[in-house]
């Protein structure tokens, strides 16, 4: 399963707008509350047995600033019965490792990393607790009228008083093509990439564009490329900081390869038997691609993996 896919929580948007139902899921005593500090999950456990650190109501609130937004994740039904899940920034804490009601139960890890050791279901939760908390902290002012908003809807809109205006999440479009020429891909290495990193090619969707259209522009614009058929393979929530990965297989119709050095540092056609050898864990010198985080491994693996 591609990382934070799979979300199993029911995302009961009917409810976001029940106040009282709401305030009622905070206090009750079977709902799990995620702390997210500067958009770190807490994880319990090392990297072999890691989970999310969810814990009960009334335990890490006193860290949390008190306007900090506290997104509802969702429903979950266990063995147990139903329960609500919560995400609570707590940035406002200066050091919660070091001191606080969660210091010897696990540590905040960067979410990449996170993503890597947890389980499917954890990863997807975890992405969507990412997304939301990231949303909130960057948009506490009106993109109308520069006055402060304030959280609604169990955090997902947001409200200016001075000019009415609502905001809403968003999340934004972006290709993620693999290009293909006979028995070769194509990958690129991106200008911050390590030395012998390679991935499929990307970029954002601009508005009145098709996705096909957006491959085709964005294999041209960065490869000089001709593009013929493009077809859908699939996609990935990707929180950083909240994007939909569009994945696709492209058919190029032409080889030669116009490199544009603001976007890439240099780009390679890979023969399939290399990209099967490196995507199944062999080595080939001077050459790494994508771990399987990322859909872009997935490309890869499915064109030469079969």
């Amino acid at each position: 399963m591609i990382p934070f896919t799979g979300n199993p929580l029911n995302r009961a948007s009917e409810k976001r707008g029940d106040a009282a139902f709401i305030e009622a899921k905070r206090r009750d005593p079977s709902t799990l509350i995620l702390p997210m500090w500067k958009l770190q999950p807490f994880i319990l456990g090392d990297d072999g047995s890691a989970e999310l650190g969810l814990f009960r109501p009334g335990l890490c609130e006193s860290m949390a600033a008190g306007d900090a937004p506290c997104v509802f994740l969702g429903l979950e039904t266990g063995r147990d019965g139903e329960r609500a899940l919560f995400a609570l920034d707590v940035s406002a804490a200066s050091d919660p490792e070091a001191s606080g009601p969660l210091v010897g139960f696990g540590r905040f890890r960067e979410a990449r990393g996170a993503a890597m050791v947890l389980s499917a279901k954890d990863a997807a939760i975890m992405g969507q607790a990412k997304a939301m908390i990231d949303w909130h902290q960057r948009h506490g002012f009106c993109a109308r009228c520069g006055q402060p908003t304030r959280i609604m809807d169990a955090g997902y809109r947001r409200l200016c008083d001075a000019c009415g205006a609502e905001h809403f999440p968003r999340t934004d479009p972006v290709v993620i093509m693999l290009a293909t020429y006979g028995e070769e891909c194509l990958v690129g290495r991106g200008r911050q990439f390590p030395q012998g990193m390679y991935s499929a090619l990307a970029g954002f969707i601009e508005p009145g564009e098709t996705i096909e259209e957006a491959v085709r522009r964005e294999l041209k614009e960065e490869a000089g490329i001709e593009t013929g058929e493009v077809s859908y393979h699939t996609t990935q929530p990707w929180p950083f900081p909240s994007s939909l990965m569009i994945g696709c297989f492209a058919r190029s119709l032409t080889r030669e390869l116009i490199v544009d050095e603001n976007e890439l540092a240099e780009a390679r056609w890979l023969d399939r038997a290399t990209a099967r050898k490196v995507i199944e864990g062999g080595r080939v010198e001077g050459l790494w691609l994508p771990p399987a985080i990322a859909i872009a491994h997935h490309l890869i693996k499915a064109w030469a993996v079969g």
